[in-house]
């Protein structure tokens, strides 16, 4: 473990000026870096960062201690950098004494004080959180300039321009016109390597042997500011789930550069080899584990996409491995930020498949029979992560199998994971996974069978239910749920070319087995 030099806890608010300011300049908890728009033209003589924690944006869904944390250390650590610039800094804490408990309640509190001319801030990455300030600001009779966020390569303009008179959306389109626009892995206006992405090469498990020589993960030892803050989640916020014990997180922009450089050395190289396998108990794996320093903004998406093409130009990593990282970046991340901010607010409430079962309980404890969940939820419960294989093919696709509501997968996914910020997780759950939104964010539904997991994983292995099997005591859920998913949709499905041939492999099934796989799935709904 890395042992950063003590810091000193939270800074309290500020001495209130004799003068009215000119901006109170808003800073939330995913706008964490000095390059933040909203600072660019900041005047300490003038100006004043206004920064809070709030009670709502903890419990608004039942965040888990490991996000809170991650959030709150970070801002706390930003907020000291601030002051260490001899900048004002008008911070509350969430234990602090008169605390409103929101973030409009607070921002209202704060404007009294200090009677600024105007409210700056960087757009944020949230609606809800964008409707409640602005709303805010018209009550006090405040201009409230909204700016972009930098930290991305593109804006919600480029993207509403992309999508105009499109009508289907797709983001391999997207990504190849940013690799274009931004020279990213490019040979004059041809992709390197000849080919826009390597899937082929990338899907990859492990085999019997499993992972060899992994990487040690590169984890932080918590500082005084974050032992301090753990300190008050656990007396603050005693309900909610998961733990800290093992609490890890880079939440400086110095941990965060570090992060980026371990994952260009150390796994970057087999990244794209094995992105999409898995291995029971091990967490990390290959994969970068940089999201939450990006969606803090510790990290930029240009330095960290720079930061792998520089690794492909040098010789350090393959170009599979390093043009699948940069999708999940230039492609991806951009994309369903452009969904979640052009369909909103009406993407919320989607159900393109009727979807009603309510969330089975054991997600919030991990206390299941399927031995590839209960990997993916106890270690999701302990660190707060999981990577994308699991999010999308093991604990998004049970929701989607069994029926879950997608506004409550949504929130479970928003709750639990340190990444979690609502642009990013909407469309890559609601859409992408759970295919609420009927094809607009995926051109199918991502089901499969429990064979799938057994091929990407050991899962099945002293697992008490069979992947083969889907009728009977030893029948794997996933794939009873997967062709009774298949036949309650069969209508919606065969209007998808893509669907055709999971279609016709249904069509094999007799009637009797049709029977039986129903019964079956309706017997495990009922205990789930």
């Amino acid at each position: 473990m890395t042992t950063p030099s003590p810091t000193p806890t939270v800074p309290t608010a500020p001495t209130a000026p004799t003068s009215p300011i000119r901006h109170l300049v808003i800073i939330l908890g995913d706008q964490l870096s000095h390059d933040a728009s909203a600072l660019v033209d900041f005047d300490p003589a003038h100006d004043v960062v206004w920064m809070a924690e709030a009670m709502q944006e903890s419990t608004h869904v039942p965040s888990s201690k490991q996000r809170i944390a991650v959030f709150l250390s970070a801002m706390r650590h930003f907020a000291q950098t601030l002051r260490d610039k001899r900048w004002r800094v008008d911070y509350t804490a969430l234990d602090q004494v008169g605390h409103t408990g929101t973030l409009q309640g607070e921002l209202a509190r704060a404007m009294a004080t200090w009677q600024p001319a105007q409210l700056v801030m960087t757009a944020p990455g949230d609606w809800r959180v964008l409707q409640a300030l602005q709303a805010t600001a018209k009550a006090q009779q405040r201009e409230l300039s909204v700016r972009d966020d930098a930290s991305f390569f593109t804006t919600v303009r480029d993207f509403s321009a992309h999508i105009k008179g499109r009508k289907q959306l797709r983001m391999e389109y997207w990504y190849r016109e940013q690799r274009q626009r931004f020279g990213i892995l490019m040979e004059g206006k041809q992709p390197v390597g000849g080919q826009w992405n390597f899937d082929a090469d990338n899907r990859e498990s492990f085999g019997k042997k499993g992972p060899q020589n992994l990487p040690a993960p590169q984890r932080f030892a918590p500082d005084e500011i974050t032992r301090q803050l753990m300190a008050m989640v656990h007396k603050v916020l005693p309900q909610q789930p998961g733990e800290l014990t093992e609490f890890g997180w880079p939440v400086t922009r110095e941990h965060a550069l570090q992060a980026m450089q371990d994952f260009m050395v150390h796994r970057l190289p087999l990244f794209g080899q094995f992105e999409d396998a898995m291995w029971a108990g091990e967490p990390w794996l290959y994969h970068s584990q940089l999201s939450v320093c990006l969606n803090l903004k510790l990290l930029s998406a240009q330095e960290v996409v720079h930061a792998a093409q520089n690794a492909w130009q040098k010789g350090h990593a393959p170009l599979a491995a390093v043009e699948g990282f940069v999708r999940q970046i230039l492609g991806w991340r951009e994309y369903v930020r452009g969904i979640y901010w052009t369909q909103m607010p009406g993407y919320l409430d989607l159900n393109a498949l009727d979807a009603q079962e309510a969330l089975p309980e054991f997600f919030w404890t991990g206390e299941t029979d399927m031995a590839c969940l209960r990997d993916a939820l106890q270690q999701t419960l302990r660190h707060g992560y999981a990577h994308h294989i699991q999010r999308l093919m093991v604990l998004g696709l049970y929701g989607l199998l069994l029926g879950v509501q997608p506004q409550r997968m949504h929130e479970w996914f928003l709750s639990v994971y340190v990444d979690a910020v609502e642009w990013v997780e909407l469309p890559n759950t609601l859409g992408m996974s759970q295919f609420g939104d009927g094809g607009l964010m995926a051109s199918k539904p991502y089901v499969a069978s429990g064979k799938y997991i057994h091929r990407m994983s050991n899962h099945c292995q002293g697992c008490k239910f069979d992947p083969a099997q889907s009728v009977g005591p030893q029948a794997c859920p996933y794939t009873t749920l997967y062709w009774d998913f298949l036949r309650r949709h069969k209508t919606l499905l065969e209007k998808n070319p893509r669907m055709g041939m999971q279609l016709k492999n249904l069509g094999r099934l007799s009637d009797e087995q049709r029977l039986q796989i129903q019964e079956t799935a309706r017997a495990h709904k009922a205990t789930h």
